[in-house]
């Protein structure tokens, strides 16, 4: 379901939809794009199921604006429509099927504005910046991408107090995109973006263009393990998030944790190589997977301070 199939259900055509037929339309959305993110957030009560579709509908619909078109002014064209979208969003004026299911979330849970423009601003770099120099820079980028996802999540499980939740729920999400980062090198140098810092390939003997060019070495290797590790400092971290949300929040964040996990753990036992073949799992796999984080999680004790 590409960008051209989006742009089209989200015109402001005459068809009117029931918040019911927008959240489904959301539904189908995230299960056609996303089947990890799909079963994680079946095990949610219907209310917050959907808003959650609804969250990641808009997610992957300025998504598409970055990876779909290839043209700049295009691309300004449409991510300065994605905001005007979500300002009138917010402010009760809604069409098409995404607006709709994501006003009524957003009426529901509160969720902030200013995590879907920061979500609208990650994208936005993609469009100019293809490099990034240093790990400072380019956590801002998945800051933006990816822990706004977090934050926008914790909105809607709701969690119990904690000086440090902000914190997980920020860190679980630098986790997972630095396992996206990991296993895309190969289509993201199809599209000459390299998300790995510059200061720290030539730390690992490596330039942009052994990334380009998909070299697989040593050198590449190292790169791999050293963000490997970074991934599993904020796995941990992210997962103090866990504790501090009602059961079925927590399997289903418990889930999609631990199924990056399981591919950072795949690429890890392949050596690093992800340029040969995709990583991945299949689908009696995905669901046995799933089945052992939901029980996981159940077992997890309440939350402490500190």
């Amino acid at each position: 379901m590409g960008f051209d199939v989006l742009a089209e259900l989200e015109a402001h055509g005459t068809k009117r939809y029931t918040p019911e037929d927008a959240y489904a339309w959301c539904r189908s959305f995230t299960k056609a794009r996303a089947s990890n993110f799909y079963y994680a957030f079946s095990i949610l009560p219907r209310r917050k199921r959907n808003a959650i579709y609804a969250a990641y509908a808009f997610s992957g619909y300025v998504d598409d604006i970055a990876d779909e078109l290839t043209e700049r002014s295009r691309q300004e064209e449409e991510i300065a429509r994605a905001r005007e979208r979500l300002d009138a969003c917010y402010e009760g004026v809604r069409q098409g099927p995404l607006f709709i299911a994501l006003g009524d979330a957003v009426d529901r849970f509160g969720t902030p504005r200013e995590h879907f423009e920061e979500l609208v601003n990650g994208v936005e770099m993609d469009f100019t910046i293809s490099r990034y120099e240093t790990w400072a820079d380019l956590q801002q980028y998945c800051s933006r991408v990816a822990s706004m996802v977090g934050h926008i999540c914790v909105s809607i499980f709701g969690a119990k107090p904690h000086p440090r939740a902000a914190e997980f729920a920020a860190s679980m999400g630098l986790g997972l995109q630095i396992v996206n980062i990991m296993r895309d090198v190969k289509e993201d140098a199809g599209r000459g973006r390299v998300y790995f810092p510059t200061d720290e390939l030539e730390a690992h003997g490596l330039t942009p263009d052994d990334i380009l060019a998909c070299r697989y070495d040593h050198r590449f290797v190292s790169l791999m393990a050293a963000q490997g590790q970074r991934a599993h400092h904020y796995f941990r971290l992210g997962r103090g998030l866990l504790p501090l949300l009602d059961v079925r929040s927590r399997m289903c964040v418990n889930v999609l944790q631990g199924v990056y996990f399981e591919l950072l753990r795949r690429i890890e036992a392949r050596g690093y190589d992800v340029l040969n073949e995709r990583v991945g799992l299949g689908g009696l796999e995905k669901l046995a997977a799933i089945a052992r984080l939901w029980a996981g999680a159940a077992m997890l004790g309440p939350a402490r301070s500190g």
